[in-house]
């Protein structure tokens, strides 16, 4: 007898003592919660199993010169997506927090971040809005 079954048992019977239950009742009510506590185990493995996941490349090595490297599922982009993210089951805050990436670490290629910056230092929004506000 396997210690799920031995688990519902000691359940039932303890419902039992409660309350009047027919043979069936009783018979059909451990195979429902030992099936139960099977797949509770099974649930917890499954998310350990989760945790434990290998990256597809090394977490440091992910943001590269004209690429990020999805670290759930390998493939290449120049920004890694709340839209890509998503299809993992993730928020860009849970990505970065399950790979150790810090808070602020943007998930974009490193030259388009640099182009980016250069760019907005050439038009420097910040001055003409404080000069629309005057």
């Amino acid at each position: 007898m396997d210690e799920y079954v031995k688990e519902a048992l000691d359940i039932v019977k303890a419902q039992a003592g409660v309350r009047n239950m027919t043979e069936d009742e009783i018979t059909s009510m451990v195979q429902s919660v030992a099936d139960r506590l099977r797949g509770v185990e099974s649930h917890v493995e499954g998310e350990q199993e989760q945790a434990q996941q290998k990256p597809a490349v090394d977490p440091k090595k992910a943001i590269r010169e004209k690429s990020v490297i999805c670290l759930e599922c390998g493939k290449s982009f120049k920004i890694l997506s709340k839209r890509h993210l998503a299809t993992h089951g993730l928020t860009p805050q849970q990505y970065k927090e399950k790979w150790g990436f810090k808070k602020n670490q943007s998930l974009v290629a490193k030259s388009l971040s640099r182009q980016r910056r250069k760019k907005m230092q050439e038009i420097q929004l910040w001055k003409k809005r404080k000069t629309a506000q005057e």
